[in-house]
């Protein structure tokens, strides 16, 4: 098992890849507090980006939410189809450098690609976080891409609980040194 990111279609280091999410996160959502953080996912991921909203919220003070209410998921995708239901929340709250972690296993999950798409549309920078196959389509959409090179969903979506939980603590040492 490997692990790679990517930034701007270049491979970088695992580490300096992670410190680039750190950065943009302490960067632009930390000091700033009409910056947002967005979580979006399916299923486990689902559960990640609750859980990892909540905590960038409890613990660094952003302004964080993952897209996963069940009214507005089932009403969603009743009214626009399930592929809809991330974009449809986003575009009416993203901002110009809000950040959106877009979480996908597989990273081919239609409606966390329509949710990247729409957070491009409104300047957001993104994160993705996939695993799978290595060419991926999330892969393409992402500003800093963290990538699993496994096919295990247990696997997979561990990596990416365990990424989110050591930007968050990188966030929080950041944001201490600072004040």
């Amino acid at each position: 098992m490997t692990s790679e990111i990517t930034a701007n279609r270049k491979e970088l280091d695992f580490f300096e890849g992670l410190d680039g999410v750190i950065s943009l996160v302490a960067g632009q959502c930390a000091k700033s507090p009409k910056k947002k953080m967005m979580f979006i996912g399916n299923g486990g991921s689902a559960a990640i980006a609750s859980h990892q909203a909540l905590d960038f919220f409890l613990n660094c003070g952003i302004k964080a939410t993952a897209f996963n209410d069940p009214c507005f998921l089932t009403c969603m995708a009743n009214d626009f189809g399930y592929e809809n239901v991330f974009a449809k929340q986003i575009l009416p709250v993203a901002e110009k450098g809000d950040v959106l972690v877009a979480i996908s296993s597989s990273g081919k999950s239609p409606n966390i690609l329509k949710g990247a798409e729409a957070a491009r549309e409104k300047y957001c920078h993104i994160v993705t976080m996939s695993g799978f196959k290595p060419d991926n389509p999330l892969r393409k959409k992402g500003d800093i891409n963290l990538y699993v090179n496994s096919e295990s969903y247990r696997f997979v979506e561990a990596s990416h609980y365990l990424y989110l939980d050591f930007i968050l603590e990188m966030v929080i040492g950041e944001m201490k040194n600072k004040s």
